[in-house]
């Protein structure tokens, strides 16, 4: 099966601070990949080069066999449309409802009547177990009920692709297991390929199919569970056993 997304020897600097060197990756549609590594490994980087928000310095990175360096810019926001993120913290704007967070997308990308924006609205609210809460404000809601409108944000455009950054970092075990419930149901009812960047490994073995370790700037081993929990690989035990920290 042909890659949904790939990234090519990639690589990215900021200033004098190499992130990535030669980075090289290949995403299954359908697939729950999830990205681990370090704080400052290139994680979060990997994110923004995917939506084009940055480019690369060097290599190549295809969505749908098409190269996102060479999109113009009414290309990149078309194919953002097909891919849907929540954020580390959530980013919900704080000046509007519940309802204005989720149909921010629908607005963006599409011509679409007020009448379906409320549709599509209450059946995301309803598919993050959130229903009829949308005109209460973020200030209203708990940090596990953001993360979960967040994610309804992320969902509202029907996209291919979803994106988690961190999407457990703050939240307690309850809320934890919510939200790992939550990237396993999307991902069977509604066939999208996930990319899950996290340092919680609890929730990386509970929600891939397969993990992709990024260190010393690049992916240094990927595979299935199984495989990456057996694997002799010194380095990836290192990180298992949560010895692998800044980078």
């Amino acid at each position: 099966m042909a890659p949904i997304i790939q990234f090519k020897n990639v690589s990215k600097s900021f200033g004098i601070n190499r992130v990535l060197g030669s980075m090289s990756l290949d995403i299954i549609s359908g697939e729950t990949l999830t990205i681990i590594g370090g704080s400052g490994s290139g994680k979060s980087v990997t994110l923004k080069l995917l939506l084009g928000l940055i480019m690369p310095d060097e290599g190549e990175i295809f969505f749908e066999g098409k190269k996102i360096t060479m999109m113009s810019e009414e290309e990149l926001v078309a194919m953002r449309a097909q891919i849907g993120m929540l954020f580390q913290g959530a980013a919900l704007f704080d000046s509007l409802t519940v309802f204005e967070n989720v149909a921010y997308p629908l607005m963006e990308h599409y011509n679409y009547p007020d009448e379906k924006v409320r549709e599509i609205v209450a059946e995301k609210l309803e598919l993050v177990g959130l229903p009829g809460i949308e005109t209460m404000y973020p200030a209203d809601l708990s940090g596990g009920m953001k993360k979960r409108v967040g994610l309804a944000r992320a969902i509202a455009t029907n996209p291919e692709v979803i994106l988690y950054d961190e999407p457990t970092t703050g939240l307690d075990p309850a809320n934890t297991n919510r939200i790992n419930e939550l990237i396993l149901e999307l991902q069977e009812r509604l066939q999208v390929t996930s990319i899950v960047v996290t340092h919680d490994m609890a929730s990386a073995f509970k929600v891939s199919n397969r993990l992709a370790l990024l260190h010393n700037k690049k992916i240094e081993f990927v595979g299935t569970v199984e495989e990456i929990q057996r694997s002799r690989n010194q380095m990836v035990q290192n990180f298992i056993r949560g010895e692998i920290g800044e980078t």
